[in-house]
């Protein structure tokens, strides 16, 4: 019997060794019904309390594949009911779980070719840690089992071992287990002589709410998470002497943005330019009635009527465009609509609320060259404007203007500087004013040495920093050393990294600051671990209360009225996970 399990055991390690050796590789299939897979364990919220972001080994039962039937088979079956139906819900399960018992036997062949006193197989290089999906069988109700070896230099000497049980969401807090209760089973497993107990709890700031019992998504989000000792209760609210973190997730387009209207103006840029690599282009609904064409005239009139006044064409040209350009929410304008917009830029503004097609572009462009061309207007511009356009109206002051062909893509790439340039003004604008950053430290989002097409990539960047920190400022009101401080944290991510609208920027902050967010509001998790040991013999017991299951491949039962949410002035309805550990030293 003995040599039986030896036998498996070796041949569970060689599986499990093929896969954590092929980076290639992520998951395989073992006895015909078993999937393991490999992934971060922080993939999994119940498996992120014990194991962090490290890379783990999942067992689970493995989904029969749905082969695709034929038009025959279809014509066959359309009218009538068949069994496949089935088929094709089993298919849409998700992760299934294996059995206790199989369960069992995983984790003691994971366990026995670790042990080199039983073993004589090589433990290096140390294995990933195994979990393995329960289907809740035995009188515990345990959802996963959990492995990981423990070792003293290059020698495994034991491993440890996790059980993972679930309950359904409720409203009674009196059904909740005690903070004694949970001390007591600790003691009971483990026999320490001393303990420590940490609390956590994770709370929504910004992002999904619900208004009337209905729930508005939105895919922004902030919330703050919370680390402190010495907990006394249950669900106790963190006290000021924590140690807390924001998790800022914001993706552009919310309508409830200051920023939204720049958002348009970056989508407009983000078409023209995609135009130019792809050759399609689809035009936004204009925001003007009136066409490009006619509004370009209309604004060259004006200025050659200004031109012909013996005031400052400058000074009323500005003030003009000042006036024109308020658009847009007045929280839009506080923070990022300038008045010194100069020719160039009150172009551009006109036009991307109205342009619709090529021929458009190319018509307004050559209206303003033109116009150049014979002295009707002599427009300001900014001293560091770099687009073509800006250039022509320099050597127009001295009328010797280079030769444009407004023909093929010329005119959409100006069109393309012209945006560029205007935009980038508008985020430096901001971040120099509010003293966030310096000249130097942007000097990569500066940068006119690339193409237009990483300009635009490096301008969306930017303009999800000023997102991120806009929310920080206007709906959390932090002070201005944690916005200088995300600020540079962000510059310094996309430097080096793409753009992704779903990275969480992460930063630390005093709770007293957002303390009038939080304690009075009821929140997403809050966990107790009580440990013992140290170091890698550390062993935990651990209670996760959620607003969500954690627990992924169980269907859970609830008390809670599906029809409403966990809003203002209810009680909150928690999903109640529970994680236990051992040590099973190796003699």
């Amino acid at each position: 019997m003995g040599s039986k399990v030896i036998t498996s055991a070796k041949e569970f390690l060689s599986v499990l060794r093929s896969l954590q050796g092929d980076e290639c590789k992520d998951s395989v299939t073992f006895e015909e019904d078993i999937q393991i897979l490999k992934m971060k364990a922080n993939s999994f919220a119940v498996l992120n309390i014990s194991c962090g972001n490290q890379p783990v080994f999942i067992c689970e039962k493995t989904v029969p594949k749905i082969n695709e039937p034929d038009d025959q088979q279809m014509d066959e079956t359309s009218y009538c009911c068949v069994d496949g139906d089935a088929d094709v819900v089993q298919a849409d399960m998700g992760p299934q779980p294996l059995t206790i018992m199989k369960a069992r036997q995983l984790l003691s062949w994971y366990t026995v070719s670790q042990n080199t006193n039983v073993s004589t197989v090589d433990t290096n290089p140390v294995l990933y840690p195994l979990w393995v999906r329960c289907d809740m069988s035995d009188p515990a109700g345990t959802s996963w089992f959990g492995a990981e070896t423990v070792c003293n230099g290059n020698k495994v000497t034991s491993v440890k071992l996790y059980s993972v049980t679930g309950k359904g969401s409720s409203v009674d807090k009196a059904s909740l287990i005690s903070l004694d209760e949970l001390i007591q089973e600790h003691n009971k497993r483990h026999h320490p002589s001393s303990m420590v107990i940490k609390g956590s709890a994770r709370f929504n700031l910004f992002g999904s709410t619900v208004v009337e019992n209905t729930m508005i998504e939105s895919q922004s989000s902030v919330t703050v998470d919370f680390k402190w000792s010495h907990v006394e209760s249950i669900l106790e609210t963190p006290p000021l002497s924590s140690t807390a973190t924001l998790n800022i997730k914001v993706a552009s387009g919310d309508m409830r943005s200051p920023m939204f209207e720049m958002y348009r103006e970056l989508e407009f840029l983000k078409i023209i330019a995609d135009g130019l690599r792809t050759g399609e282009t689809e035009w936004m609904e204009p925001l003007e009635t009136n066409s490009a064409v006619n509004l370009t005239k209309a604004y060259l009139d004006e200025l050659q009527k200004t031109a012909e006044t013996v005031q400052d064409p400058a000074a009323k040209t500005t003030e003009k465009n000042k006036l024109k350009s308020e658009s847009g929410s007045p929280i839009f304008n506080c923070f990022l609509e300038r008045g010194d917009l100069d020719f160039v830029e009150q172009l551009w503004v006109w036009m991307r609320k109205s342009v619709t097609s090529y021929q458009d572009i190319g018509d307004c462009l050559k209206l303003v060259i033109e116009a150049l061309r014979h002295g009707d207007i002599k427009p300001w511009i900014h001293r560091d404007s770099c687009s073509s356009l800006s250039k022509l109206i320099l050597q127009s002051y001295n009328q010797q203007m280079d030769v444009v062909s407004l023909t093929g893509l010329t005119p959409v790439n100006m069109l393309l500087e012209m945006g560029v340039d205007k935009m980038r003004k508008d985020y430096i604008n901001y971040l120099i004013g509010e003293e966030l950053t310096t000249l130097n430290h942007l000097s990569y989002y500066l940068s006119t040495e690339v193409d237009l097409q990483e300009q635009v990539i490096r301008l969306r960047k930017l303009h999800h920093l000023l997102e991120i920190i806009v929310i920080c400022s206007t709906f959390l009101g932090l002070p201005y050393d944690r916005l200088f401080l995300l600020t540079q944290s962000c510059l310094q991510h996309y430097k080096t990294s793409p753009y992704d609208k779903d990275h969480e920027f992460k930063l630390q902050i005093k709770p007293a600051l957002i303390s009038h967010f939080y304690q009075e509001e009821h929140p997403l998790e809050w966990g107790v671990e009580v440990s013992s040991g140290q170091g890698p013999r550390e062993v935990r017991t651990s209670l996760q209360l959620s607003d969500r299951p954690l627990i992924d491949h169980l269907i859970f039962e609830t008390d809670y009225p599906s029809e409403t949410f966990n809003g203002d002035g209810e009680e909150p309805a928690f999903f109640t996970t529970t994680v236990f550990s051992r040590l099973v030293n190796f003699a």
